[in-house]
């Protein structure tokens, strides 16, 4: 007898090929036989209608210190996610001394948007260096696996103290130090190195991530690492990755091109669509396409699934946020005594007439512009048209445009959102990402899951890939959801050497999702004040997904969690070259 069947679902495995009717048998964690199935199991799970396919995994997420507090890791939990990576982007909580652990935490916050006061609160250190802290993560237990990389921005800090911080340039001897830090954080486990390099990843001081300056001997030095060992994926956020301007934009890839060929190890990177070039991400990618081809480099672009996207609302972020009425009377107030002090005529007519109090440092990356403010309806749309925005419905009414967002706001009880592209819809459309996705060596990434989590929301992209691309999408080709589903399970999977999952083939780790794909769909975004020491954030949940299923033991039921916790700490990507499903 089976420990579990999943019976009569339509099964797609991961490997891109055709879906097809059959049954999945589980014993002892692992998958053993995909197909028709006689035998049965100690329990059965009717898939009837619903597609079966492995568990998502989502490769750049910062749940590094909710890690420590939080058994779900919600909200990637909510979308069929069964094993993250965290440790991106260069920040995270190890290496570190005693003294330093509050900077981290300010570190965090500036480039992640998690509030201070909940990691402060949240966090249990019990750890110095990186092996005690993935000890400690594995001494936890938790919904999903996990898998970290070790982060420059703390290992810089650990070595250089305030000149690493203060991103000073690395001696030999601190490089030797770096190294042997590296070499002993993938030793232990770590699934790779990562770094930032753009500027507009700051601390809350305000300053750039250590590192974010280092020169070439020092990121060779330490790329060289993975490719002594054989083993990890070297991960950034390169300069310009962020639209922040720059004099050559392919001064990134020129190195990375090097490094990875040098090294032999994949190379991943952030790549958006930004509206200052809106065609540049397409050179990029035929340079890495090129690099791959002809030089021996792993260069494996990290695409989004959906334009990069703050969440606008009264309780996130909005265009009356910094003007001084609304500062020094409103902000501090319970939301519906806000909304009902901002429909007073008089409250309303100073807030319009006034020019924000502060400047938004970021500002001039994004500009306000209400073509690009879209009203999120009951089933969010991440491809509105140009007629849904807000600038279109104050030109249809011959109304100004910050009046009728205001009087968006707070209608109702306040709590409409509303869609903000940043980065990856430069011309109104997904058409740019449908290309980026269909680059075979192109990765999908960037959901943030756990971070930004005051504006951001993309801890959900799974789902939207989904229901998106391989359903609804109404103004564009849409790709198979055999591909879809390929692309964020066994590619993302195999990337990082964790070959022993994103398939649903005998042999493999039994994380395993039954979706009902017809009624698949997302909520709307919520603010809630669930994070330690109150800390607000936003999430969103889905409906239609019947269970999930990590190691065996079935995590959620219908989007409620079961009581099992049978997540890992995953340690060791193993060499990915020439990885085929």
């Amino acid at each position: 007898m089976y420990d579990v069947v999943v019976r009569s679902g339509t099964v797609v495995d991961g490997t891109g090929d055709a879906a097809r009717t059959g049954d999945v048998a589980i014993s002892d964690g692992r998958i053993v036989a995909v197909g028709r199935v006689s035998g049965r199991g100690r329990r059965e799970i009717d898939a009837d209608g619903c597609i079966v396919t492995p568990g998502f995994v989502d490769i750049h997420t910062h749940f590094d210190g909710q890690v420590t507090w939080d058994p779900l890791l919600t909200p990637s939990c909510w979308h069929g996610v069964t094993t993250v990576v965290m440790g991106n982007c260069g920040v995270g909580f190890a290496p570190v001394t005693e003294p330093n652990r509050e900077w981290l935490i300010g570190l965090m916050e500036g480039v992640e948007d998690i509030p201070g006061a909940s990691l402060s609160e949240g966090i249990r250190w019990a750890w110095e260096s990186f092996p005690e802290y993935l000890e400690a993560v594995a001494g936890l237990s938790r919904v999903m696996d996990v898998g970290a990389q070790v982060p420059h921005g703390a290992v810089r800090a650990y070595v250089m103290g305030e000149r690493g911080a203060a991103n000073e340039p690395a001696t030999p001897e601190d490089i030797a130090a770096m190294t042997a830090i590296v070499r002993e954080a993938m030793h232990a486990g770590a699934l790779g190195f990562s770094t930032s390099r753009t500027t507009t990843h700051l601390a809350i001081s305000g300053e750039p991530v250590p590192g974010t300056f280092a020169a070439e001997d020092e990121l060779f030095a330490l790329g060289g690492v993975l490719g002594e060992l054989g083993t990890g994926v070297f991960q950034l956020v390169p300069a310009g990755a962020g639209g922040e301007p720059m004099e050559d934009q392919f001064r990134e890839v020129k190195w990375m091109r090097r490094l990875s060929a040098q090294v032999g190890r994949p190379i991943t990177f952030g790549l958006f669509q930004n509206d200052h070039e809106p065609h540049l991400w397409r050179e990029i990618v035929d340079m890495a396409r090129h690099a791959n081809e002809t030089e021996g480099a792993q260069l494996r672009p990290q695409i989004a699934g959906r334009p990069f996207s703050v969440i606008v609302g009264l309780e996130s972020t909005h265009p009356f946020k910094r003007r001084p009425t609304y500062q020094e009377q409103l902000a501090h107030l319970p939301l519906a005594e806000r909304v009902a002090r901002m429909r007073d005529p008089e409250i309303r007519r100073r807030i319009l007439a006034e020019a924000p109090a502060s400047v938004n440092p970021r500002a001039h990356l994004f500009p306000e512009d209400y073509e690009k403010y879209f009203p999120f309806g009951r089933q969010p749309d991440y491809e509105p048209g140009r007629e849904d925005s807000v600038a279109a419905i104050a030109a249809r009414a011959g109304r100004d445009c910050e009046e009728v967002m205001y009087d968006l706001l707070v209608a109702g009880d306040g709590t409409q959102t509303f869609l903000r592209p940043l980065l990856g819809y430069s011309e109104f459309s997904l058409d740019p990402i449908h290309q980026m996705l269909r680059e075979p060596h192109c990765v999908v990434g960037l959901s943030d899951a756990g971070a930004h989590c005051r504006l951001i929301c993309d801890a959900s992209t799974p789902t939207s890939q989904l229901t998106h691309w391989a359903r609804d999408r109404s103004r564009g080709e849409r790709l198979g959801l055999e591909f879809v589903v390929h692309k964020q399970t066994w590619q993302t999977a195999a990337l990082y050497g964790l070959r022993d999952r994103g398939l649903l083939r005998p042999g493999f780790k039994a994380d395993v999702n039954v979706i009902d794909f017809d009624n698949l769909a997302l909520r709307p975004p919520q603010f809630v004040h669930d994070l330690p020491a109150g800390g607000g954030r936003l999430i969103q949940r889905a409906d239609g997904y019947r269970a999930t299923l990590v190691s065996g033991e079935v995590t959620f039921v219908d989007g409620e969690h079961t009581g099992a916790q049978p997540g890992r700490l995953v340690r060791g990507a193993r060499d990915t070259a020439g990885a085929r499903p």
